[in-house]
């Protein structure tokens, strides 16, 4: 028998949701069924719904499952939803998330002075610089439509999967240095700055310059003909691929934040361009960084960044003249970083 808190419980929600209570049968007295207008107006207020008869010339749909459903949680709290196994689940999308955190690149054109830079800031404590590894040459492959339509349903793009690929690759050799911050020298990602600065949102960039004849006329010395088969080691060669750098650099400089250094002042002065790389990197300044020799490094090979006597001597030698005559096709460049023409200065 139900308890007496189970009924007044009972009576107390279908007064609130329909507005009846239940009660005993009245034996002298007889049952009848409320006038149609009032239980009509009794299911409109609850439910949203009224009876009427069917319509013979009309076939009955169900409602949206939008409005069902309101229905639903409006007064029972419930709605309706296909079961699990008719339902497709879906990956939340990629977030982005990386191993590294605020990895340093030196961005630069080829024969700048990066591998310097590489070796001083490698010499620090703090810091890991690597061999050169140009990211551009780094991918993945997803040619056949089964790996295509594998990446759809992870929802990722063969570019998200490469800054993936390129994040586990320096995270691992940053992880086996045994230090906390890395930092990245190739020239050629300079040429890939856009994606970088995507792959690595928080990307601490340190824009190296060289005057832009002296770069050139490096560039045109070390040409060798068994890693650039395709050029013959002309000068205009030279020219046109360095210019092509620089120009990408200069973009790159007008759109990321980050700290500029100059060849020229790191070889006259390099303690005070350490200081201030070391603080805007936000580690100490430590002097034996300057004296890189002391320290091992990898990567004085050819292809692996420069790899001449000056380089493998493990101290910082005095930049190189400039040579006596200035591509015409620099001028612009010359300007845009501020490096003047022997006739204009004093001027």
């Amino acid at each position: 028998m139900p308890s007496v808190e189970w009924k007044k419980g009972i009576n107390a929600l279908l007064v609130r949701t329909v507005g009846y209570q239940l009660c005993r049968p009245l034996a002298d007295r007889a049952w009848h069924l409320p006038p149609p207008e009032r239980v009509n107006a009794l299911l409109v207020r609850t439910v949203g719904y009224q009876l009427c008869r069917p319509l013979a010339d009309r076939a009955w749909h169900l409602p949206p499952p939008e409005r069902v459903n309101a229905l639903l949680v409006r007064t029972v709290g419930y709605q309706l939803c296909r079961p699990l196994a008719d339902r497709a689940w879906h990956l939340p999308p990629p977030r982005g998330r990386r191993l590294l955190t605020a990895p340093v690149f030196i961005f630069s054109a080829p024969r700048s002075g990066s591998t310097l830079l590489r070796a001083i800031l490698g010499s620090h404590s703090m810091l890991y610089a690597p061999p050169e590894l140009p990211l551009k040459h780094l991918g993945v492959r997803a040619e056949t439509q089964w790996i295509q339509a594998s990446l759809d349903g992870l929802q990722l793009t063969g570019e998200e999967l490469e800054h993936m690929l390129w994040d586990c690759v320096l995270a691992d050799a940053l992880q086996r240095s045994g230090k906390p911050a890395i930092v990245v020298k190739t020239p050629s990602n300079v040429l890939i700055w856009e994606r970088i600065a995507a792959c690595w949102p928080d990307v601490r960039c340190i824009f190296l310059l060289r005057h832009p004849a002296a770069a050139v006329a490096s560039l045109h010395a070390s040409w060798d003909p068994a890693w650039r088969p395709e050029e013959t080691g002309s000068l205009d060669e030279s020219v046109g691929r360095g210019l092509r750098y620089m120009t990408v650099l200069e973009q790159a400089r007008q759109a990321l934040p980050g700290l500029t250094v100059r060849y020229e002042e790191m070889t006259a002065d390099p303690e005070t361009v350490g200081r201030r790389l070391c603080a805007y990197l936000g580690v100490p300044f430590e002097p034996p960084m300057l004296d890189y020799g002391r320290f091992a490094h990898a990567g004085f090979t050819p292809g692996l960044g420069d790899s001449s006597l000056s380089i493998r001597s493990g101290r910082i030698q005095p930049a190189a003249p400039l040579p006596g005559d200035i591509p015409s096709e620099l001028t612009g460049i010359c300007a845009a970083w501020g490096y003047l023409h022997p006739e204009d200065v004093g001027s």
